[in-house]
């Protein structure tokens, strides 16, 4: 089984931009999409840099284990064409670009992905992302601070914090290898598309659309609907058996793909079809193909070249540009702030129940603290001393009964000292006396007797 690729590249200005900063290049072995960025001057000159330095890998001369390195040392070189660019035009300095490529060779896929430029995969009906977006927002998702949900909708979803780019920071791509099998179909796209269209839409697309030609001009016309307001460029591509029946396949999603003729030539699209390299720089093509860094790419002013040449994973040393590094460390830091500040913003909208000035009371935030920031304040006294509370109660105000809002805070309090205040001892109530009035008794003093006779006789 021999297999192959079959694929389209689209690419469109959008509805907004006036420039097309997006490049891609298809091929029967290569796959790539660059999104630049830097400016009206850069964007477009960092992606078409980046497509030059990395078509001529799109050969069968690869084999298996030699397609990993040739792959990364020549993002590595396209790296060091940006950097030589801005060198020479200081209008270009700070561009940068997004790689997302794919090298087939034999029965495998190398990927090397830097930035949020996207790989999808649909196999047997399945439709999975594969690449992890180099973005602040994805960052947040990874860590628990946001959701999935969430991310999509982040106004800062587009801060990139990985990209190839022209300043002197070593920010090596993710590399991978994958299995290639028939019948699979890739989607490899900017965030032009990723960024308006769903997921399901795009499998829907993918699944539902015979030939990659029709599902890539499908996907541009989507994003073009859903109000784009980026470049947008995609490459669909299916992986076909070459030595299979001239009949159209079935690919994973039960679709027909494109006659082999008609999408094995190799394309070109967006600013990489339509500009010119910097004249500083050595045609990319021209450089042999066995050699990932060539000697062209050293700088002048290296005071052994020859030396250097010899090592394959050596870079060429770089006039310093501490402003670069500077830039860099505040965007990092401009990152690691902002999550900061969203951190304490969460916290200010907990609540708790705790004591304040020995009193019950309903706090703000959280029983904690950042160093010497106190990440709570007590918003409301309840006026019930703790003293009066029993010590089981009293134990309980140590931060530990949480509420979303101040109102439950406040219900959760007075319930604590509803429940903890002592039932009151009844006091007895007066009830009418039942001991009986006094009445005479019968004197039991003697008294003296009548001198009569019981037969009533008297003297005379």
């Amino acid at each position: 089984m021999t297999l192959t690729l079959r694929y389209a590249a689209r690419s469109d200005v959008g509805l907004v931009r006036s420039n097309n900063q997006d490049s891609a290049y298809a091929g029967p072995h290569l796959l790539v999409v660059a999104d630049g960025m830097g400016g009206h001057a850069g964007g477009d000159v960092a992606s078409r840099l980046a497509i030059a330095a990395l078509a001529p890998l799109d050969r069968t001369e690869h084999g298996p284990e030699e397609a990993l390195t040739d792959l990364e040392h020549t993002v590595e070189r396209a790296r060091q064409d940006l950097v030589r660019a801005s060198d020479a035009d200081p209008e270009l300095v700070g561009m940068g670009t997004t790689v997302t490529a794919l090298l087939h060779t034999g029965t495998t896929l190398v990927m090397a992905h830097l930035g949020d430029s996207r790989a999808y995969l649909l196999r047997e009906g399945r439709f999975t992302q594969v690449t992890v977006d180099h973005t602040f927002v994805q960052h947040l998702v990874d860590t628990g601070r946001i959701s999935p949900e969430e991310a999509e909708h982040h106004p800062q979803r587009n801060v990139v914090m990985r990209v190839l780019g022209d300043f002197d920071v070593d920010l090596t791509p993710d590399m991978s290898v994958r299995e290639a099998r028939a019948g699979d179909r890739w989607l490899l796209c900017s965030d032009g598309l990723s960024g308006f269209v769903t997921p399901d839409q795009m499998a829907e697309v993918l699944t539902e659309t015979p030939s990659p030609d029709e599902a890539a001009d499908l996907l541009i016309t989507l994003s073009m609907t859903a109000g784009s307001t980026d470049n947008i460029t995609v490459i669909v591509a299916d992986v076909v058996d070459d030595e299979a029946a001239p009949e159209p396949e079935e690919s994973a999603a039960g679709a027909t793909t494109a006659p082999p003729a008609a999408s094995t030539v190799p394309q070109v699209v967006g600013a990489a079809a339509t500009g010119e390299l910097p004249e500083v720089l050595a045609t990319p093509a021209e450089a042999p193909a066995e050699d990932p860094a060539p000697t062209d790419a050293i700088d002048p002013d290296d005071e052994d070249p020859d030396d250097e040449a010899d090592d394959a994973d050596a870079r060429p040393r770089r006039k310093p540009r501490p402003w670069i590094t500077v830039l860099v460390l505040l965007v990092v830091l401009g990152g690691v702030g902002y999550g900061l500040w969203w951190a304490y913003g969460w916290t200010q909208q907990q609540y708790y129940v705790g004591v304040a000035d020995g009193e019950v009371a309903v706090f703000q935030g959280i029983p904690a603290s950042a160093g010497p920031i106190t990440l709570s304040t007590p918003v409301e006294l309840t006026g019930t001393p703790v003293s009066d509370l029993p010590d089981y109660w009293a134990e309980r105000l140590d931060g530990s009964i949480r509420a979303s809002s101040e109102a439950e805070a406040r219900e959760r309090a007075d319930r604590l000292i509803a429940e903890a205040a002592p039932e009151p001892t009844p006091t007895p109530t007066p009830t009418p006396s039942t001991t009986p009035k006094s009445t005479p008794t019968p004197s039991t003093t003697p008294t003296k007797a009548k001198d009569t006779k019981a037969d009533g006789g008297s003297k005379g």
